[in-house]
């Protein structure tokens, strides 16, 4: 599965445990995290570094031992800083289903677009369900599904207790259209990127005119739209430069780029390394 996919389908853990741990550190070759929605809620939890989390319009910066919460179907992205850090994503639907109680609970306060609340402490309540979350997915030790499956459990009945949910506000009903849109920008620069894109072709994927379109797209993912594009085709190409044997110059124009100095210089640009140097690093990690 590519990390890479902005809404990703990937099924989590297995059909009957739709749950799955990621770890990542700077020797991953997806260490960034591009902007991508999946249905699957996400918890995020930083070990060391500091990590730039933007989410639904909201920008936090978590620091080692700081948790957030992702819900279902929120565009995210991330930048981390000499940062090493987790993400649990699971399928809160899945882990609902088999009690009615439970579900009719949850509904009755996080339905008509409440969402839980982004950011957790350690050392709180929450935070600390999540840190032995985190803790019992690393180590999977015998039985360690049915005490995952107990503390998220654990996690929903504390968000409820402590009432640490929000409705939506005016501004965030409002943005679910403009959500809606970027949703489909990304779905065009996830599906064409190899193919050559224009600024116009991305705002009509928006139903925006191109100048309103960029003012928009930056306001959401903190770059300009050929800015993003060509970020995230250096993102593909640094997967492919650790996942397969093709040339530099294959990848790059695999990857949307016809002119190989301008791949070359973005890249080092980017990455602050070669594409051989980020090659031979990240492969021999």
């Amino acid at each position: 599965m590519r990390y890479l996919a902005y809404h990703e389908r990937a099924v989590r853990g297995t059909f009957d445990f739709p749950i799955e741990l990621y770890y990542v550190d700077a020797t991953h070759p997806r260490y960034e995290m591009p902007f991508h929605w999946h249905m699957e809620c996400e918890l995020i939890l930083v070990l060391r570094g500091g990590f730039s989390l933007s989410l639904g319009g909201e920008n936090l910066f978590l620091q080692p031992g700081e948790s957030a919460f992702i819900s279902s179907g929120v565009i995210h992205g991330g930048t981390p800083h000499a940062c090493t850090y987790e993400c649990i994503v699971f399928d809160m639907d899945r882990f609902l289903q088999d009690s009615t109680i439970c579900r009719a609970r949850y509904a009755a306060a996080l339905g008509n677009g409440a969402r839980i609340r982004t950011h957790f402490a350690p050392g709180t309540p929450a935070g600390r369900i999540v840190d032995r979350l985190f803790e019992t997915m690393e180590k999977e030790q015998p039985g360690y599904e049915f005490t995952t499956t107990g503390l998220l459990w654990q996690f929903i009945g504390t968000v409820l207790q402590q009432r640490l949910y929000t409705g939506p506000t005016e501004e965030e009903r409002r943005g679910s259209r403009r959500s809606r849109q970027m949703k489909n920008v990304l779905l065009r620069i996830r599906k064409d990127y190899s193919s050559p894109l224009t600024l116009k072709q991305l705002a009509d994927e928006a139903g925006l005119a191109p100048q309103y379109f960029c003012r928009v797209f930056k306001q959401v993912t903190g770059r300009t739209p050929i800015d993003y594009l060509n970020y995230y085709r250096i993102e593909c190409a640094a997967e492919l430069l650790c996942a397969t044997e093709d040339s530099i110059t294959e990848i790059a124009l695999s990857c949307g780029f016809n002119d190989l100095s301008y791949f070359i210089r973005l890249f080092r640009q980017m990455k602050g390394m070669s594409a051989g140097q980020f090659r031979k690093r990240h492969r021999g990690a």
